[in-house]
């Protein structure tokens, strides 16, 4: 646009006023938001002219009290900035009704501040605490978050994966072990949550998945357990390969024979769980416990023991691991392995905003915490009481 189409445009648009407004007695409005006089013959008395909105950072800045570039971490990078600093610039932000222009901001930043989130069930509700982790620090720094569920689906994931090369989306969090192909020069905008891949040169959240499944089946073995089934997930899935590894170890340790017929894989559900059990059942193997590599499986599996009559956790003590919500109302009450869900979901947001912010920053592997949950689905074998 030249400068001249530039003034005829900027004149056309100086006043807005409709016929509606007109009919309503309304006045026009000038684009600096006070009133005008109406078209037409006569004139009107001339209102106060209304305080213009607040507009600039540089205005946000002196309101505040602080620099022009506190104010744009503040408002763009808030892991960066004090709590303090931060609560008191996004106050007077609110007070003042500023609002970023954010079509501005993005042609300077080349960026769509959209971030797209890969999960692959998205009737998994272990992912929806994850998934809230990640929208509060988007939120938080003024990015918006597309949820894909690729259904393991390699197309799926490419079409997603397709969007960043675009430019369409600043980058991805991925929560399956694959890591999509960009077609794009230098560090791949991708941080891996909750699985991990084997790339070095991807960033990665999850738990120690040997250790913590370590954990449950110790705690079996304390109870006085001995026969311990494990329902595993599905074997492709370096989690699950994992936490059949920490089932083992624990055994090992413990000098008890791991039984092969006592493994049992499933895809994660429910459904999974119960045709574990009856698998198991209909086989004749004897098991006083049995730990499964999520909550829904284990729930599945309580589910299944029910159906036969056998209770938990008199006959059969159960251990699932995640700790979803609906980990505490099940009968009775699940015991299980805490993720720290939110916090994945969190630090895989920080991680990724890091890295689109300084494509140079180096690759990390974090390991959160997680934790045994005892509830009431677990009790010293049968045998142990008498």
């Amino acid at each position: 646009m030249n400068k001249r189409l530039g003034k005829q445009v900027a004149g056309r648009l100086a006043v807005v006023w409709s016929p509606a407004q007109a009919q309503q007695g309304g006045e026009p409005v000038s684009g600096d938001g006070s009133k005008t006089k109406r078209p037409g013959k006569g004139s009107v008395a001339k209102l106060a002219k209304q305080p213009a909105r607040v507009r600039t950072v540089k205005e946000i800045a002196a309101a505040a009290n602080v620099s022009v570039a506190t104010v744009s971490r503040a408002l763009q990078r808030p892991e960066i900035v004090s709590e303090k600093t931060r609560k008191h610039i996004h106050d007077v932000v609110r007070r003042l009704g500023y609002t970023p222009n954010a079509l501005a901001r993005n042609l300077r930043t080349a960026r769509t501040r959209l971030i797209i989130a890969l999960l692959p069930d998205i009737a998994n509700p272990f992912f929806s605490e994850v998934i809230r982790g990640i929208e509060q620090v988007a939120h938080e720094s003024g990015y918006c978050v597309l949820l894909g569920e690729t259904q393991g689906s390699l197309v799926r994931e490419q079409s997603y994966a397709d969007m960043v090369a675009a430019r369409q989306a600043d980058g991805i969090i991925t929560m399956s072990p694959r890591v999509p192909s960009i077609p794009i020069q230098g560090r791949l905008p991708v941080v891996n949550a909750c699985e991990y891949v084997k790339d070095a040169h991807i960033s990665s959240v999850y738990v120690d998945n040997v250790a913590a499944a370590g954990v449950a089946v110790d705690y079996l073995l304390m109870l006085g357990h001995r026969q311990i089934a494990f329902v595993g997930g599905p074997p492709a899935s370096p989690i699950c390969v994992d936490r059949e590894q920490g089932y083992r170890l624990a055994l090992q340790r413990a000098k008890v024979p791991a039984k092969p017929a006592l493994t049992v894989s499933g895809d994660f559900s429910i459904e999974a769980g119960e045709r574990a059990i009856e698998s198991l059942l209909s086989r004749g193997q004897a098991f006083t416990a049995v730990f499964c590599a999520n909550d829904e499986m284990a729930i599945g599996a309580m589910r299944a023991l029910s159906a036969r009559n056998l209770r938990v956790p008199d006959d059969v003590s159960v251990v699932g691991f995640d700790d979803i919500r609906f980990a505490r109302y099940t009968t009775p009450a699940l015991s299980t392995v805490a993720q720290p869900k939110n916090a994945l979901g969190r630090e895989a947001m920080s991680m990724l905003i890091e890295l689109l912010n300084d494509p140079e920053v180096p690759p990390r592997k974090r390991i959160l915490s997680a934790e045994l949950i005892v509830r009431g689905s677990t009790a010293p074998p049968r045998a142990a009481n008498k």
